[in-house]
């Protein structure tokens, strides 16, 4: 495995720098410090993927002829990389990198002309419609109903824990077109308008975000709502596929950039704070010895990061190898998280909410602002696009053979 990259490739990681260095405004970089999901405010999204999209780099993923890059997976690599580091607005995912790529596979032509262009340009906000009350990782068994009226369906039901969906203008939702023996049949993949008659949208409040402004999750309620029989996307009842595949895409991240990033501030934060005697928290042996781990485990999954990047260099077919990455990733977040909380202490317990416009004096050091916030967030990380669990359950079978 050659983990060195090519003079072209470090030429490439440079002009990233330097997009970012021009483009990653003070804005942005202010709201980015106070954001604990990574989600700003919807103006700032839609800037950076402008500016992204003006230099051709906001889909890397999507194949030329759609308006991707063309890149190699070594340059999506570094690109991700790069972006982390520099703790960079995220490109919100629903459209250019879920739905895409499922229109590119299962749409119709007419479908890919309406939906590609608007994703590409940030001029349509999408989100996504999985998981429902009694539905989450055992997402077969969904029952948003989806009644075929000859010339349109009408779709009764709600989902949940629907990300930004306050700010979106379509949501894509798996729904029940029939009820079959076999779960995962009679599921279509539709495209709905969240300006129809019948859609709500109702924010669910978390313990993180305990201040107007801080939103991120919904439960979106439909009720008899008419949805165009040209936005069933795929075959009626074979949902289940277009569902299958938009995982795929859902779980790929490259953790490392951002988790070094923060376990730096981790340090900053050790390096200042003190405990007993007044000596710094960094030189605690037992709080040390966490954070060494920590370390050596980030390195170990930015070690996997690299080997599966060798093996998609080399044309291999990764598969399972996403849910190694999410599992892994998104346990060394919360890691993270809490060893920010434990250094930080007892400023945690009063945690400074953060929002715009804003004006209470803060409680504590700069460095303390969001870490309890962002280690309450962090506890879903290990349940969304699809549990630890599950994943294991998957690694188990396609990977170990079990």
């Amino acid at each position: 495995m050659n983990l060195n990259f090519t003079p072209e490739e470090l030429a490439f990681r440079d002009e990233v720098r330097r997009f970012i260095d021009e483009n990653f405004d003070d804005e942005m970089r202010a709201a980015m410090k106070k954001t604990r999901t990574g989600y700003i405010a919807k103006h700032l999204h839609i800037r950076w993927q402008k500016k992204l999209n003006e230099k051709g780099w906001l889909a890397p993923n999507w194949p030329q002829e759609y308006g991707g890059p063309g890149w190699t997976a070594v340059q999506r690599y570094i690109f991700d990389q790069e972006m982390g580091s520099a703790g960079a607005p995220i490109v919100v995912p629903f459209g250019p990198r879920m739905l895409a790529p499922v229109i590119m596979k299962f749409g119709t032509e007419a479908q890919k002309k309406k939906y590609l262009p608007d994703i590409l340009a940030s001029n349509t906000w999408w989100c996504q419609g999985y998981s429902e009350p009694g539905a989450g990782s055992d997402l077969a068994s969904l029952q948003m109903k989806c009644e075929d009226k000859g010339d349109h369906f009408l779709c009764n039901g709600s989902k949940i824990w629907t990300s930004e969906a306050q700010h979106a203008d379509m949501i894509f939702c798996l729904v029940r077109t029939a009820q079959t023996k076999k779960p995962q049949e009679g599921i279509s993949f539709i495209l709905i308008d969240m300006k129809s008659p019948g859609v709500t949208v109702a924010p669910i409040v978390t313990i993180d975000e305990p201040t107007e402004g801080m939103q991120e999750v919904n439960q979106v309620f439909f009720d008899d709502v008419k949805v165009p029989k040209e936005n069933l996307v795929g075959e009626l009842n074979q949902g289940w596929t277009c569902a299958k595949y938009l995982l795929e895409f859902e779980r790929g991240n490259a953790y490392s950039a951002g988790l070094k990033r923060h376990l730096a501030h981790v340090r900053r934060i050790a390096q200042a704070e003190s405990r007993g005697g007044g000596n710094p928290l960094i030189e605690d042996p037992s709080f040390a010895a966490r954070l060494a781990q920590t370390e050596i485990d980030i390195m170990a999954l930015e070690m996997t990061e690299l080997r599966i990047l060798g093996q998609l260099r080399g044309g291999q077919n990764v598969g399972a190898a996403s849910s190694i990455l999410k599992t892994r990733g998104t346990e060394l977040q919360q890691a993270v998280t809490e060893l920010a909380a434990d250094a930080i202490g007892y400023y945690a317990a009063p945690f400074t909410p953060l929002y715009e416009g804003g004006n209470e004096p803060g409680i504590g050091p700069d460095y303390a602002d969001g870490v309890a916030a962002r280690y309450l967030n962090m506890r879903k990380v290990t349940i969304y696009a699809g549990s630890n669990e599950i994943q294991r359950n998957i690694m188990s079978k396609l990977i170990l053979g079990l």
